[in-house]
Formats: structure tokens, C-alpha cells, sequence
């Protein structure tokens, strides 16, 4: 019976280990379903949107304990798209991203807590222009597991914040584009299970 006992306690350890390995492995942004999409004013009287088509990340999710969850993305600044080009070359010229200088915008968590229900308070510091900013993102999220038919796990969530971009030094442009810009982010994550090995 002691033996029962002891194989039975051994068990339950190691499964409750594998739940908290499975809970903080990194997750990555699949840029295909992903967005990062940005709101402004032009000249005071529309609303220009538009979004970032090429960004990467790592997210170490722990489903246990929240607030151990760390968050990194990587956006390459030329891909803003406004669906005009050239108004996206003006986007990335001196006056505004400066790409040439400043090749990527990046946001790295500091402190993620619970806002809710199925809500996240993200704080973190967000680079652009060179500058670095604290922001906080309000996330929803994330989803539950899903399986893909090619077995992989997914998860997806968004968050939303509000920057000035003078606070970032892009002070170009100034009655033409508003400062105050919105920020969306809308990410799919994948974690790819080892295949087979080919026989």
C-alpha cells in the first residue's frame, strides 16, 4: 500500500511539474494573423489608420500566476502602411519614424496585472524614434487554447493604448498630423509541438 502511495505521490508531482512547464513555455507572434495597427488625426479634421505589416514576438505566458507573464514585440518601422504611399514615405522619412535611423519600434513588459474578467493591465517601456517611453496597454485576453489542424496550439489577444509622438521626438509635420496617436495591437500566438521524426 505504501508503494501504491508513494508511485501515486510521484505521479501527481510530475504532472503538476508538466502543468507548470506547459503554462510558461514562449509562445510567438504569428505575423501572418497579426497586426499592429495605429489611429491619427490629419490636419484636424480626419482620421488617417493605418498599421505595421511586419512585427515578431515572444510572450511567456504563465496561465498560473499572471503577473509572471513577460511580453516582447519587434515592429520594423518601414512597413508602416497607410494604404498611400506617399504618405508613407513621408511616415518614414526624417520628420516623423526616421527608418533609416530608427529600423524598429520595439515594447518590452515590465508589469502585466489582472483588470477583470478576462482583462490585463500591461505595463512596459515602448521604444520608438529611439526614445523610450513607459506606456500601459489595456489587453483583452487571452483566449482560450485552440488546436490548428496542424496540431499546434493558439491563443490570440489585443490590447490599446495612447501615445503622444512628440513625447517620442517626432515633433515633424505639426499641422498636418495629430499628436496624439491610438495604438492597437491584435496578435495570434502559436506554440509549435515537436513532429515525429520521418521514418
Amino acid at each position: 500500500m505504501r508503494r501504491v502511495l508513494l508511485t501515486f505521490a510521484i505521479a501527481l508531482l510530475a504532472a503538476s511539474a508538466a502543468a507548470q512547464d506547459v503554462a510558461k513555455d514562449a509562445w510567438q507572434l504569428d505575423p501572418a494573423n497579426s497586426s499592429a495597427q495605429f489611429s491619427a488625426r490629419h490636419l484636424g479634421i480626419s482620421t488617417v489608420r493605418g498599421t505595421f505589416t511586419k512585427l515578431s514576438g515572444t510572450v511567456h505566458y504563465d496561465s498560473l500566476n499572471v503577473e509572471k507573464t513577460s511580453i516582447e514585440v519587434t515592429i520594423q518601422a518601414a512597413s508602416i502602411d497607410t494604404g498611400f504611399e506617399m504618405r508613407d514615405r513621408e511616415l518614414r522619412g526624417s520628420n516623423l519614424l526616421d527608418v533609416q535611423t530608427y529600423p524598429t519600434i520595439t515594447f518590452a513588459s515590465k508589469r502585466i496585472e489582472a483588470a477583470g474578467a478576462g482583462k490585463l493591465k500591461i505595463t512596459g517601456d515602448l521604444t520608438i524614434h529611439g526614445v523610450t517611453k513607459e506606456v500601459v496597454l489595456d489587453a483583452e485576453g487571452p483566449s482560450q487554447v485552440l488546436i490548428d489542424p496542424s496540431g499546434d496550439r493558439r491563443m490570440g489577444a489585443s490590447a490599446t493604448t495612447k501615445i503622444r509622438r512628440t513625447d517620442f521626438g517626432m515633433s515633424g509635420l505639426p499641422d498636418i498630423v495629430g499628436d496624439e496617436i491610438g495604438i492597437t495591437l491584435d496578435v495570434e500566438m502559436i506554440k509549435r509541438l515537436p513532429r515525429p521524426k520521418a521514418v
